[in-house]
């Protein structure tokens, strides 16, 4: 989970468990042991030499552990890291070449006269290793030709981010032109491009753009996307009928389905006699460390492995492999821990599994990058205030238990609902925090009653994560609504984000 906070080290309580240098240091490497090695620089007695000694063994470092290495040592901690290779000779003198070129350019006393005689590739070179105030001698109109040259060149890309970051505002209106038909632009380009033109009101240019888009998507979200987005403009049922034949359980499917009158997909809720499964240790992050090594190695078969997983205990682990042996064809959505959840609302009860199967897919024990942890994906420092609220005294290790991690869950979107009434915009507060969230709302004019809406607001939020965390929360969230007996369709709770003084308490 993705959170903002103000703390950057989470300070531990006297009743913090133990760890001594032998016991982190022999897990297999991985997140799981990160977290460990984080836990580990935390102590007041592991000293300096044991800090650089225990770090040597990190997966991958991050905020928390460079801060809580750089207290014990004075320095910050380093990974050895196999070295990119070196460029050839050959490469020096190209590099060589196009630097004394663009500095030819950059002090010729037309510069866009003369970058305009080159090819493309030249000319996001010179662009694109601008300084800033040098970038500002290129903000001129382009002609649709010259525009559709620049498309031809994969750094256009990033010479797009550049123009648009740096507010290069006539470059800016070249964007409202039709690329070329063959062009180097990425799939997100692509989708950026066609937004901006709608919010140009151009339509006929966001369809190109969303057309480019579908060719280059690799994934079925992805395509799922283009595909709404072309029947959004064009009104052409042909698009609906891709949707409903993906896949993939989104929002663009749903969404296909409500406007073709259709029954939503069949998802899987396994269940088994079998309750404990006493070789695993549900509660325990290496051992789940040592499972995901399995999971995707690919000589292992994962039906097989499944197998040993079929517990009421570790459905959790079962659905997980399962999915993955399915190459995620086949959708499961359990229905889990059922003896703590049946005594909440079932909006509440489908909110929490949207949430739980989005972080982690309902692993009691995992650890992301960032080390939010358990099932609900809890960041360290919101452990701590939880706790504190509620008067407990608790152990970060204690969100591996899956019911404390409901708990608490359920404690803090308490917090987030008493402001965001819509679970799209709850789910972003989930991810992003209830200050950006607020942002969102109050700053950025999102989720108005304008043409597009409220899809053109949910794909302009800037943070990707966010924004795509948001969309799979909302999608996992109706389908738990009508497995737990609520019937719901998604078009009923998009409609509502179009009323401003309905969905949140900040405007």
């Amino acid at each position: 989970m993705r959170l903002i906070f103000l703390f950057a080290l989470v300070v531990i309580g006297a009743y913090a468990k133990y760890f001594d240098f032998d016991y982190v240091n022999q897990m297999p490497t991985s997140r799981e042991k990160d977290y460990y090695i984080w836990r580990y620089l935390l102590q007041d007695d592991t000293n300096q030499t044991q800090a650089i000694e225990i770090t040597k063994g990190a997966f991958a470092l991050n905020s928390k552990m460079i801060e809580a290495f750089r207290k014990k040592t004075g320095f910050n901690p380093t990974l050895t890291h196999k070295p990119l290779p070196k460029p050839t000779q050959a490469q020096k003198e190209a590099w060589r070449r196009k630097a004394q070129i663009s500095k030819e350019v950059k002090k010729a006393p037309h510069p866009m006269r003369e970058f305009l005689k080159k090819e493309a590739d030249m000319q996001t070179f010179i662009f694109n290793n601008a300084t800033k105030a040098e970038r500002k001698k290129f903000n001129h109109i382009l002609t649709p030709n010259q525009y559709q040259k620049l498309t031809h060149s994969v750094q256009f890309n990033r010479s797009i981010e550049l123009i648009e970051e740096e507010g290069l505002e006539y470059l800016q209106k070249s964007f409202l032109f039709a690329p070329a038909l063959t062009n180097a632009l990425t799939y997100d380009t692509n989708i950026k491009l066609a937004l901006n033109a709608l919010r140009n009101d151009k339509p006929d240019i966001a369809l190109l753009y969303f057309g480019e888009a579908r060719k280059k998507a690799t994934q079925g979200t992805s395509k799922d996307l283009t595909s709404f987005w072309l029947y959004l403009i064009s009104k052409d049922e042909i698009y609906l009928n891709a949707l409903i034949k993906s896949k993939d359980i989104n929002i663009y499917t749903l969404l296909a389905r409500d406007r073709l009158r259709l029954h939503y997909p069949d998802t899987i809720n396994p269940t088994f006699s079998r309750q404990r499964n006493p070789n695993f240790d549900i509660t325990d992050p290496i051992a789940w460390a040592k499972l995901k090594t399995k999971i995707f190695d690919i000589s292992v078969d994962n039906h097989k492995l499944a197998q040993h997983f079929a517990t009421t205990e570790t459905i959790a682990h079962y659905s997980y492999i399962k999915a993955k042996a399915y190459n995620y064809q086949k959708h499961y959505f359990p229905l889990l821990y059922r003896d703590l959840m049946r005594h909440l609302p079932l909006q509440r009860q489908a909110l929490i599994y949207a949430i739980a199967r989005q972080e982690s897919r309902f692993v009691p024990a995992s650890i992301s990058s960032s080390f939010a942890l358990g099932m609900m994906q809890i960041m360290p420092f919101l452990v701590e205030d939880i706790a504190k609220k509620r008067g407990d005294s608790i152990d970060l290790d204690d969100m591996f238990d899956p019911h404390k991690a409901l708990v608490y869950a359920n404690f803090h979107l308490d917090y987030l609902q008493s402001w965001l009434f819509n679970p799209l915009l709850v789910a972003y507060a989930y991810n992003g925090g209830i200050g950006f969230t607020k942002g969102l709302l109050t700053h950025q004019n999102l989720f108005n009653n304008t043409k597009y809406e409220p899809f053109l607001s949910m794909e302009s939020i800037e943070v990707k994560e966010t924004r795509e965390y948001g969309k799979a929360v909302l999608a996992n969230y109706v389908i738990y609504l009508n497995k737990l007996g609520h019937p719901m369709r998604i078009s009923q709770i998009l409609k509502h984000l179009k009323d401003a003084t309905n969905v949140d308490r900040f405007r």
